[in-house]
């Protein structure tokens, strides 16, 4: 069984909670998770210097750094950064998530189902190789 770390962003503890709660430990068989959580921009910059993070999940609605803003300046800033998913409140906003280059999108509320099949998907991708989206990867010398 494969283990990951998930960084969830929320400036509220609550939405960190019901994140939480949706993926649960065991999203599949397969897969354990371990939390690490992130209230700003300047939390998620450490946790993403300090420790290997496997997926970051970003709530959409945070103030004052949303979540699809801190998915695009992860990607701009970071050489390999993990994928993203930002819980969006409107369906209509992937349009503006897919601009900032996130991976995925889960409409709040979170169905948990669906949520674990996401997040199952894509800690399956990331220990497969694939890239996230918005980055050139590792190139091998």
């Amino acid at each position: 069984m494969s283990e990951y770390t998930v960084l969830l962003y929320s400036d509220d503890a609550a939405v960190r909670d019901r994140i939480r709660l949706a993926i649960g430990t065991r999203p599949a068989a397969d897969l354990k998770v371990e939390f690490c959580e992130a209230a700003s921009w300047e939390e998620c910059r450490r946790l993403l210097d300090e420790y290997e993070i496997d997926l970051m999940m970003l709530d959409g609605e945070a103030t004052p750094a949303g979540g699809i803003g801190i998915a695009r300046q992860t990607k701009d800033e970071y050489l390999n950064p993990p994928p993203t998913c930002v819980v969006i409140a409107r369906a209509a906003d992937r349009w503006l998530a897919a601009y900032a280059q996130v991976d995925a999108t889960l409409v709040a509320p979170l169905d948990p189902v669906t949520t674990g099949q996401t997040v199952a998907g894509m800690l399956r991708a990331r220990r497969d190789g694939a890239v996230p989206l918005g980055t050139l990867g590792t190139v091998p010398r």
